[in-house]
């Protein structure tokens, strides 16, 4: 596409308006008209000769650019300029609205002697999730100036946005800068379960200790050493239904309609994901809203990690009731060994709660843990600061009955084996890994 530019009509103005003023006087008539001719001819030839500027001019750029959430990036962008010539460019990238940049449009020149030239867009992602440019502009100008011809780059482009964990961890700085995700060495409790190696017996065994089998083949009395259970088994199980959708409550980033409770479950999600790899556990994901949306089977390392993460960067809520009966007839059939089951889910709506604790009896063979991020004034009454006008009693009584509801909900839950905890929002991600490394502390599992 050409287009007209500046230049083009600087020149219009400044010598086709006074040739047309002078052709309409008697005898310059052929001088005004023979004045626009050759104006005309000019941006004529100028722009049958614009569109091969850009000829071979090529737009590369890789697959995948990962990215995470307000944490300033780069998207590069490489052209492949084949005359090796020096050309001055005007780039555009359509880069998404959730997606911020300084500047659209960059103005660079491809150096001379030089086939490939990168270029970097500095951007500040707003929202997590999945964005595909199929696209770039360039633009440069004709050999007089006179005009802009302008061509369309295809480009197969996926940028992917991550939750930002650094942010989380600025949050509770102590809790990262020990080791081990902040948990001090401590010694483990009881003898363990899982089964090590054979010995012979030594004074101060117990009976319950020695192999019979080993015994009678060896004829002399052999025990069997048990250690603390390393790899076992820790699955999240995230709800991305309606009441996940609402906003964090008492989070500084709580005018943010981007900041949900589904965005602290996951951030909450992937750090305990790096607690379980540190503890040498097995680690599986399990999403769901109406419906189960995904199973990530519970493993370790760092390709598990990335797989996890891509399961989770472009989650989003859905207006939508949860259907624990599915989830839990699933979780049922697939997960044969005990495992510590998390869930991240929201049990303030009554009904929700009814259909949870239905189907708490299909899964007693396990360890259930469920987490809920804290409702906004949901405390004891008098617990916070002293209130003032007749309007703070009322909230703070609102308040009260709020958590006194979710308080005797608990105790239910623990009458049919689940631990229940009611957790800051920001804070949710250490707060959940504590409590897994407690569980692992005591041998729960």
């Amino acid at each position: 596409m050409v287009t007209p530019s500046n230049r083009l009509l600087v020149l219009v103005g400044a010598i086709a308006m006074p040739a047309t003023l002078i052709a309409l006087q008697p005898g310059f008539a052929a001088l005004g008209y023979g004045l626009i001719g050759v104006i005309v001819l000019i941006a004529i030839f100028d722009a049958v000769k614009a569109p091969r500027r850009l000829d071979g001019i090529e737009a590369r750029t890789a697959d995948i650019v990962r990215l995470w959430k307000d944490r300033q990036g780069d998207v590069e962008l490489t052209l492949r300029n084949p005359s090796r010539k020096r050309i001055q460019l005007r780039i555009g990238l359509p880069l998404p609205a959730e997606i911020a940049v300084q500047d659209e449009e960059l103005a660079t020149i491809l150096p001379a002697s030089t086939e490939f030239s990168r270029i970097a867009w500095a951007c500040t992602p707003r929202k997590r999730g999945q964005y595909l440019i199929p696209r770039c502009a360039i633009e440069r100008p004709s050999t007089l100036g006179l005009w802009a011809v302008r061509k369309t780059l295809p480009l197969q482009l996926e940028i992917r946005v991550y939750p930002n964990l650094a942010a989380e961890r600025k949050k509770s700085p102590a809790f990262f800068k020990r080791g081990r995700l902040g948990v001090h060495g401590q010694r483990q409790v009881g003898k363990g379960r899982e089964f090590e190696k054979l010995r012979e017996y030594a004074a101060g065994d117990g009976f319950d200790e020695i192999d019979w089998k080993a015994t009678a083949r060896h004829g002399h009395p052999i025990t069997r050493v048990f250690q603390i259970e390393r790899t076992q088994e820790v699955y999240i199980i995230l709800d991305a239904s309606r009441l996940s959708a609402r906003p964090v409550a008492g989070d500084s980033d709580a005018g943010d309609p981007n900041t949900t409770i589904l965005e602290r479950n996951i951030t909450a999600s992937l750090l305990l994901a790096l607690a379980a790899e540190k503890q040498g556990d097995l680690f599986g994901l399990i999403t769901f809203s109406d419906r189960v949306h995904g199973f990530v089977r519970a493993r370790n390392g760092k390709a598990h990690y990335g797989a996890c993460r891509d399961a989770l960067y472009t989650l989003q809520p859905r207006l939508v009731a949860p259907d624990f009966d599915e989830l839990f007839s699933l979780l049922r059939l697939r997960l044969r060994r005990r495992a510590l089951l998390i869930f991240l889910t929201e049990l303030d709506d009554p009904i929700v709660a009814e259909a949870f604790l239905r189907n708490v009896p299909l899964l007693r063979q396990h360890l259930i843990l469920v987490g809920m991020a804290k409702p906004l004034g949901a405390q004891a009454l008098f617990e916070g600061p002293p209130v003032v006008a007749l309007d703070d009693v009322y909230r703070e009584l609102a308040g009260h009955l709020q958590w006194n509801k979710l308080r005797k909900l608990g105790r239910v839950l623990s009458s049919q084996g689940v631990r229940f905890s009611l957790l800051d929002a920001g804070t949710l991600g250490p707060q959940l890994a504590s409590l897994y490394i407690d569980f692992k502390q005591r041998q729960l599992l």
